[in-house]
This record gives C-alpha cells, structure tokens and sequence, in this order.
C-alpha cells in the first residue's frame, strides 16, 4: 500500500493535473493502474529497440558478406561470358573444320560403289578438297585418324579413274574413222576434273593415261595421213607439170591468167580434195589444189589437237579458297602458325594470281606484279608451252613426215612458177592462221616448208630470165649455129606469157612492196625490153621499126590493163606507165618520121 501510494505520488509529481485534489481515492487507483501498464509498455518497447538494434546490426554483417558474395558472382558471371564468346567464335570455324575433314558416306559410297560418269565431276572436286584439308591439318589427331579411310578412298577413286580414261582412248586405238574431234571436245574435256584429280593425286596414273592417249593419238593421225597422202600422190601422178620458161614454153594456159587456179592461193577458196576421189582414176586435180588441201587438213587437225593438248594436259591447281573465318583457311583460328601464314598471304607479290601459270590474268594484275614475279610468271608459262609443244610433237610427227615428204616431191621435178608461187601464198595463209589459233610449233613447221619453197621460186624465175636473156642477146650463135631468129609470133606469145605471169603474180600479192617476187619481175621485164629491141632492129625501115614497136607496146599495155582489181595495184601501175612511156615514145617517132 506504501508502495502504491508511493507511485501515486510519484505519477501525480509527474503528471501534475489541476484537478487532482479532487480526485477520490479509488479513482487514483484505478488511474495508478493505467499508468502502471503504459509504464511496462515502455519497457516492453525499449526491450524491443535493443532487440532490434542487435538484429539490425547482425543484418550489416550479413549483408556485407552477402554483398562480397554478390562481387564475387559478378566476376564469375564476366568470366563466363568472355568464355562463352570465345565459343561463339570458334564455333563456326570448328565445326567447318569438322565437316570438312569427314567423309560423308554418299561420297564414300558414290567412289566405292558406283562407275565413274558425270556424277563423279562435282563429288571427286569436294573428296579432293577433304584430302587436302586433312593433310593440311596434319597436327589435328582427327585428321591423322581419318587419313587411313582417305587413303583408301583415294587409291579406289585413282584405279576407277585409270581404267574409265583407257574406256575412252579406246576408239581411238582401234578405228581410224572416230571423230577425234566430237571425241575430244564432247566427252575429254567434260572428264577434265576427274584427270585433273589424278595428276595432282595419282601423278603416276596420270603419266601411264598421258602415254596411253599419246601413243593411241599417233597411231590414229598416222594411219589418217597415211592414208590421205597417198590418194593425193595418187591424184598428182595423173598431171605432171614441169617448169618450161618463158622461151620455150607451148603451154596455151601460160598465156591466160587462171583465176580459178589463183583461187587455191588462200584459205577462203574451193573445197579440200578427199581421199576417196582418188578411186575415180580420171579425177585429176592441179597441184597447187593438192597442197592447199594437204595444209588445209593438216591445219585443223593440228590446231585442234594443240588445243585439246594445252586444255586437258595442263596441270591446273585445285581451288581450295574458303570462307575466312574457316579453320581450313592458311590463316584460320585453330592453325598452329595462323597469324604468320595471313600475314606471309596478304604480304604475297602475287596476291590473288593463281599458282598456275596458263591461268587468265588481267593486265592490272600483270602490272601490280614485281619483276621477280612476273619472270617466275613467264618461266612457269613457257615450261607449260614446253610440255605441250613435246606431247604435241611426239603425235604428230609421222604428220609431219609425211607432209614434208609430199611437198618434197611436189617440188621435184620442179613445177611452173605460178602454181608454186600460188602454194607459196596458201602456205602462208595456212601459217598466218596457224599463229591466229596459237599453235606455235605447227606455225613453225610451216614456217620452215615456206622457207623451202622460196629458193625453188627464185631459181625458177633465174631460168626464165637467163632464157629470155640469150634470146635477146642471141647468145645460142656460134661455130656451128646460127642465131635464133626471132618472129612476130615468137615475140608475141612471149609477151603474152610475161603478161600472164605479171598478173598472176600480182593477183597472189597483197603487199605494194615485196623484193623476191617484183625484183624478178623487174629483171625479166629488162630482158624483155631488150627482145623487143633487138627483134624490131631486124627492120630496116625506121617508120615500120617503129610501127613494130608501137604494136608490141600496145598490146602489153592492154593486156596489162585488163580488171580494174589489177591496175589499181603500185606495181601494176608503174608496170603500165613503163610500157605506157615505151609505146608515146615510139609513136613520137612514128609522128616525126612522117612528118619527115
């Protein structure tokens, strides 16, 4: 009781209430009561904030800790990330490689189970890339480990290959009469790749087929040319014509320009003779007919057998670029020296230019190229020509044996000097196209029959005019002769020949100037001038001399003057003024005897 009304007054100290002495007593006590239960109600808070602030306090701990955890996560979170995008990079590539370095099972089914024919063209191309990027990749276990089941699909692809490309030599070793053309360009070079596979992949196999095409090529030109040669000798020992000169010769078609006979002086002219016109034995053709035809033939057949030579022969590089970001690539992620072989690439002199040397290169690249490169470049060009030029050779050398031997004896007893000239022109239009299809050591055998034939012209024109010049000069009197006299008729018909002779001449010549054909033609007209004379010093009279004259000059100058497509050549008009001044002149006198 003492202690309540202790706390009485002690609320009542506190809470001073005006009122209070009012108060009865038990209201105090109830009041006391209120007071009290506020009072626990404090300390039940000031229990609870201390409470509260040791958890708070624990909270900070924790939540620094946590923090630390939540820093460590964030930079295992970074790593992971950084990891995963090396991944994301390598992906691509690894599984490229991946790709690239297996065998798909149609590939290996398709060479071990099925004959070769076109499908092998495109499939051989990506089996030879796999075998390429396998042994690029030789540090790669994987690739060590599938190179077993490529070597193996390799050697069966190399012995289908060998055996499909003798399939295909065939015809042409046992029947002369296949197309080698149709042969060459519609079934060969389709199988380009597939012999392309073997020279880079079976080396061997590829030289025993080389041979083997060689050898079958040979045999099939030399048994055709053979064959042809001898029809056209056929033909030609039917008309034998001999060089007779301009003196003596009683040929009445010396004295006519032939255009259809000059018409066998170019390529675009009458058709080739065959050989089976030879088996009517009265078909007779001239000989300047028989060696266009001769050279005609042997044109295509040499041309075109150069171009299928340099076209499937050639060893040509496989084209392996890929996507940069391949592992395949010389630069790629996974390659052990890979930021050396982007740079030893970009830093090349020949930049984007094929390893092979036959390949198409535009005049930029040749220009971008160092001296250095670019003589690699034309050794690399002519080692190829080289080796065409030697497979080519060992073909048509019986060919060429033949043809020389044909023109040999064409040349032997030697013919009249138009036909030869008129061979001499066809030859060289058959080399000039020769060179238009590039074939240089067809246009350099050419070359050398045409080199041949020149001497043989030149002596033929040094008979004519010494003939003419011992008529001239009588040069045949002596002890026991008498001098050839000379008649009208004579002097005529030889100034007909000369005349068929310079025109012809002129029709088979282009050119305004060319020494070996008009330097003859000069001298003969020399000799000729000089006939005139001395046969025109047989009259005594001085008008009819030069009436005789007058007569001869005229009709070399009308002769000479016929076809506007003759006289409108330089030679053809100096040759008409030259007479044109002999014949005023000797009218000249004509005039002044009269007048006389």
């Amino acid at each position: 009781m003492a202690n309540a009304q202790s706390r009485t007054r002690l609320v009542y100290a506190a809470f001073p209430n005006p009122v209070a002495p009012f108060l009865t007593l038990e209201q105090d006590r109830a009041r006391a009561k209120d007071y009290v239960d506020l009072h626990d109600q404090v300390e039940t808070s000031i229990t609870l904030l201390s409470s509260l602030e040791n958890f708070l306090s624990t909270f900070q701990k924790d939540l620094s800790a946590v923090s630390g955890q939540i820093s460590d996560l964030q930079d295992r979170s970074k790593d992971i990330e950084k990891r995963l995008k090396s991944r994301r990079k390598i992906e691509k590539p690894l599984s490229s490689l991946i790709t690239d370095i297996t065998i798909p099972p149609h590939l290996a089914t398709l060479i071990l189970d099925s004959d070769v024919g076109e499908s092998w063209i495109l499939s051989i191309e990506e089996f030879e890339r796999r075998l390429e990027t396998a042994k690029s990749r030789s540090r790669v276990k994987a690739a060590r480990d599938l190179g077993e089941v490529s070597e193996g699909l390799r050697i069966v692809a190399a012995t289908k290959l060998r055996a499909f490309f003798l399939a295909l030599f065939q015809p042409i070793r046992t029947n002369v009469t296949t197309n080698m053309q149709v042969l060459q360009t519609s079934v060969l070079l389709k199988y380009k790749p597939l012999f392309a596979f073997l020279q880079r992949q079976a080396p061997n196999v590829a030289q025993e087929l080389q041979r083997s095409y060689v050898a079958a090529a040979r045999v099939y030109y030399e048994t055709g040319f053979r064959r042809y040669v001898r029809s056209l000798g056929w033909i030609k020992s039917r008309t034998v014509e001999k060089l007779e000169s301009i003196v003596a010769s009683e040929r009445e078609r010396d004295m006519v320009v032939d255009v259809d006979r000059l018409a066998y002086g170019r390529i675009e002219g009458p058709s080739v003779t065959l050989a089976y016109m030879a088996d009517d034995k009265t078909h007779k053709e001239p000989l300047e007919a028989l060696a266009r035809s001769l050279l005609l033939v042997f044109m295509d057949n040499a041309t075109s057998e150069y171009s299928f030579i340099t076209a499937f022969f050639t060893v040509t590089p496989l084209d392996t670029s890929q996507d940069d970001n391949s592992l395949l690539s010389p630069g790629g992620l996974l390659s052990p020296d890979g930021r050396e072989r982007r740079m030893s690439v970009a830093g090349s002199e020949y930049g984007g230019l094929r390893g092979r040397a036959g390949s198409i290169v535009s005049a930029s690249g040749l220009q971008s190229l160092s001296s250095a490169g670019l003589q690699s470049f034309v050794a690399a060009a002519k080692e190829e020509q080289a080796a065409s030029d030697a497979i080519w050779k060992q073909i048509m050398d019986p060919i060429l044996e033949y043809t020389q031997t044909f023109f040999a004896t064409a040349l032997e007893p030697m013919p009249p000097t138009v036909p030869l000239l008129t061979i001499i022109r066809i030859t060289e239009d058959v080399m000039a196209e020769v060179q238009k299809r590039t074939c240089p050591p067809a246009e350099s055998f050419i070359f050398s029959l045409r080199l041949k034939m020149w001497p043989v012209f030149q002596k033929a024109m040094s008979e004519h005019v010494e003939a003419l010049k011992k008529l001239a000069e009588g040069a045949s009197a002596g002890y026991f002769s008498r001098a050839v006299a000379t008649t009208d008729t004579i002097v005529s018909n030889i100034c007909k020949r000369y005349i068929a002779m310079f025109n012809s001449f002129v029709t088979l010549t282009e050119q305004a100037e060319e020494t070996m054909i008009f330097s003859n033609l000069l001298r003969l007209r020399q000799e000729l001038t000089k006939l005139i004379t001395r046969h025109t010093e047989q009259i005594t009279n001085a008008g009819s001399k030069a009436q005789a004259q007058s007569t001869i000059y005229e009709g070399l100058l009308q002769g000479l003057s016929r076809g506007s497509h003759l006289t409108a050549h330089p030679k053809s008009q100096q040759e008409i003024a030259y007479w044109a001044n002999l014949g005023e002149e000797a009218r000249r006198k004509i005039v002044a005897i009269r007048s006389r």
